[in-house]
């Protein structure tokens, strides 16, 4: 979503690093709307062509998967055969492959992100990572590299003192927005700017810094209000509480300066918001916040999409299709064309050349010449799909937190008033300097148009921190009124209606492809007899189960994840047991219809094969319970 083509002639800044020799070390500082992603697909197209480096002697690692989808289509469609195959890869998923090159037979990813990271740091600092780079290291580059804390920043400087490479690495201090992510308050309070003194410690005088300072993404004085911030946004680490508060406090007055976009329940404003040709934004500074605003969307019928969190991945429906249409063990460009042809393939979302390379390079048996499917399936199972394959699809209308937007891009962007700033709630100074840098990004994200827009009523909805979810509370302590519905919150080890209820499994699966869309209201009914998917009736530390209903129609069961997550949201302290639950749930909507894996024999039971790959609903929103009038409990009068 960057607005600059790669075939775009460089800018004198941009030569400047681009034009740099293989062997330089670089730090880059690229501002908001700088072009970097530009400069850095033609900096790797002059590392192959230019420096004479090979596919196998770069390494690329960003932050985000949206970064590396980002790169590897551009390199894509403007560098030859070789750039292909440059690795780009997010931090984390590089980590683990460090670690199964070098140790296959253990379950690294029954670990942590982070304790992975540190296995990965570790086996670099001692040489065991060697293997990986039998070609040689000969250039690494590394974007955002402000957003490294903690492990991932030690992963990174034990790479680079470990490996006698080039590098180039890129980063805007003033968008530094994620030590919130950092545990322990003794490093917290080091993360500001620590990756980029552990750089110059490193390596001294050879460091080569550069900048990126011109501006090519605003187009409007509008969409240039919080640029002429940015240096005492980059330097906003340096601040005391007070400090923090007043920087804040300046800049969301100029946020407050600008036009309020327009009260949503206009149709005016709702056909601005529905214009497909015009990619808009509604930034908020939570995801509850974002819950409430989808919410309000889904209300007025507006078609929108919530942007997930960077490691919420989900496997697209046409995969299952092409696993069902496809047949036999491998597939062939013939027969994905005649796929494709024939419609027998629900859209992908994606150029179909791109996306058929994008498969071979992936999945291709050893002639290179077809796709073998049963390694697609494998993938499906151990939740090793390429970044590329599960991202979620363009949208022109994103609701997104402010952290989530960061890298992206819009003609129109509307910030959700944050609030004022009250800079003694935070443990540091460093997390309350990090909300300044968080409406900063949010108001660089236009193009064109930037608005302000009421933040929603939220007196009552926070998270919940035995699970992580946000929830709807009451006046009273005890009073639950809804929680968050999240990926995995289906069954969908069974197909559906062949465990709890029982149903026509292949109807149901011709439901899921042909009928069940986006938005499509649920209800969660419960039914507590329904046994959980070990076979127990109801275990400690688990909910009653709910019957998934579209209209009068059962689609699926709740997942044993949401009913003891439910379990964990009722409670009232640690040795409370929960006696009320919700008869029924409401608020709750189809996000996608996504391909998920389970028991081969219960599918093939079912009639749909063997290769145990159907289909299951993705659901999403800020749910709402509802009681039975009759429930009366010790935690009080649920109505």
């Amino acid at each position: 979503m960057q607005a600059r083509a790669d075939d775009e002639p460089l800018s004198p800044q941009q030569s400047a690093v681009v034009e740099q020799p293989a062997d330089a070390l670089v730090l880059v500082t690229a501002g908001a709307g700088a072009g970097k992603t530009h400069t850095l697909v033609r900096r790797l197209d002059h590392l192959l062509v230019g420096a004479g480096l090979s596919a196998g002697e770069i390494l690329v690692l960003t932050f985000s998967r949206a970064a590396v989808r980002e790169l590897r289509e551009r390199i894509l469609l403007h560098g030859g055969e070789d750039a292909r195959q440059v690795r780009v890869m997010t931090f984390d998923s590089w980590a683990l492959e460090v670690l199964i090159r070098i140790d296959a037979t253990t379950d690294w990813r029954g670990l942590s992100f982070d304790a992975r990271i540190e296995q990965a740091a570790l086996a670099i600092a001692a040489g065991r990572a060697d293997v990986l780079f039998e070609e040689g290291l000969g250039h690494v580059v590394i974007d955002e590299v402000q957003d490294l804390t903690g492990g991932r920043s030690t992963l990174v400087e034990n790479l680079l003192e470990r490996y006698d490479c080039g590098f180039t690495v890129v980063g805007d201090p003033a968008q530094a927005i994620y030590a919130f992510s950092v545990s322990d308050p003794n490093d917290l309070a080091l993360e500001p700017g620590r990756f980029l003194r552990a750089l110059r410690t490193l390596f001294g005088e050879d460091l080569v810094h550069l900048s990126l300072g011109e501006n090519f993404r605003a187009r409007s004085q509008d969409a240039r209000t919080a640029l002429r911030f940015e240096a005492r946004v980059r330097d906003s680490g340096d601040l005391d509480a007070t400090g923090c508060e007043a920087l804040h406090a300046e800049l969301r007055r100029e946020l407050l300066a600008i036009n309020d976009f327009g009260d949503l329940d206009e149709p005016y404003f709702r056909e601005m918001l529905s214009d497909p040709d015009r990619p808009t934004a509604l930034l908020c500074r939570t995801n509850g916040q974002a819950l409430l605003i989808c919410e309000q969307l889904h209300r007025l019928g507006i078609d929108h999409r919530l942007r997930r969190g960077a490691r919420d991945r989900s496997a697209p429906a046409w995969l299952e299709a092409l696993l069902r249409e496809a047949g036999g063990s491998s597939l062939s460009r013939r027969t994905w064309d005649e796929l494709h042809d024939a419609e027998r393939l629900p859209p992908t979302g994606h150029d179909r050349d791109r996306l058929w390379r994008l498969l071979r390079g992936s999945f291709g048996d050893p002639t290179g010449r077809t796709v073998a499917l049963d390694r697609l399936r494998e993938a499906l199972v151990g939740e090793r799909l390429p970044d590329e394959l599960t991202a979620q699809p363009e949208h022109h209308l994103i609701v997104s937190t402010f952290h989530r937007a960061k890298g992206l891009e819009f003609d129109r962007v509307l910030v959700v008033d944050p609030g004022p700033v009250d800079a003694s709630r935070f443990d540091s100074p460093t997390l309350a300097s990090e909300e300044i840098r968080a409406l900063y990004v949010a108001m660089t994200r236009p193009r064109d148009e930037l608005y302000r827009h009421p933040c929603p009523d939220t007196p009552h909805v926070r998270a919940c921190p035995t699970t992580g979810r946000w929830g709807r509370y009451g006046w009273r302590r005890w009073e639950r009124k809804g929680i968050e519905m999240r990926s995995g919150d289906v069954h969908a080890t069974h197909p559906a209606g062949t465990i709890g209820f029982a149903g026509d499994a292949m109807g149901l699966q011709r439901l899921f492809r042909e009928e069940l869309t986006t938005g499509t209201p649920v209800v969660l009914e419960r039914i507590d007899t329904t046994p959980s998917s070990d076979g127990e009736d109801r275990p400690e530390g688990v909910s009653p189960c709910y019957l998934i209903r579209a209209g009068d129609r059962p689609i699926g069961l709740v997942s044993d994840s949401f009913r003891r997550d439910l379990f964990r949201y009722q409670r009232q302290g640690p040795k409370h047991r929960p006696t009320a639950w919700p008869g029924r749930i409401t608020g709750v909507h189809v996000e996608s219809v996504e391909t998920v894996t389970g028991s081969g024999a219960a599918g093939h039971a079912a009639g749909l094969g063997d290769h145990g790959v159907w289909l299951a609903p993705r659901l999403g929103g800020l749910s709402r319970f509802h009681y039975d009038p009759t429930t009366r409990t010790s935690e009080g009068s649920h109505d």
